[in-house]
């Protein structure tokens, strides 16, 4: 059901929605020297949390939805830093319904039993979270971000 609420703003998103800044303070997208997208970024969160892009959720999303399956299949996860926003527009759309291929193959591949084991991500210090929680955190997570995209695009359509 998330996916369906998300996949009706994938289908309408513009090229130029992805940078749109809504607001003066705002978390995006920019490219390096070396032509990647790197996210805006703080180790801690700030007391006033900047409005993020399109793009930068967008990147957020392909984040989470990269390591979280290194830690479900017991890999080592990536760093935030190697994961790469693939740009404004249709391939960043594609890139996101790849992750979510690869995340449903993920949880088809999970037992009961596997779910009632001890979270690795993203509570590493939480013994009573099970991975079971992590599925839960994962679809939260997604839904929060996909009503973010949602309410960004709509904005700008109506700005």
């Amino acid at each position: 059901m998330t996916w369906s609420l998300f996949e009706y703003h994938l289908e309408r998103l513009e090229p130029d929605d992805f940078l749109w800044e809504p607001a003066v303070r705002c978390w995006t997208m920019h490219r390096s020297a070396d032509g990647t997208w790197v996210p805006d970024w703080a180790e801690t969160e700030p007391d006033l949390v900047p409005v993020p892009t399109i793009a930068w959720v967008s990147w957020h999303i392909g984040w989470w939805w990269s390591v979280t399956p290194d830690h479900t299949r017991g890999r080592p996860p990536r760093e935030r830093t190697d994961i790469t926003w693939p740009g404004e527009g249709s391939a960043t759309v594609q890139w996101l319904r790849g992750l979510r291929t690869e995340w449903l193959a993920t949880l088809d591949n999970l037992t009961d039993t596997d779910l009632d084991t001890t979270a690795p991500f993203p509570w590493p210090d939480a013994p009573e979270c099970t991975l079971a929680h992590t599925v839960a955190r994962v679809n939260t997570e997604l839904l929060k971000n996909a009503t973010e995209i949602g309410q960004l695009r709509m904005l700008r359509a109506a700005s």
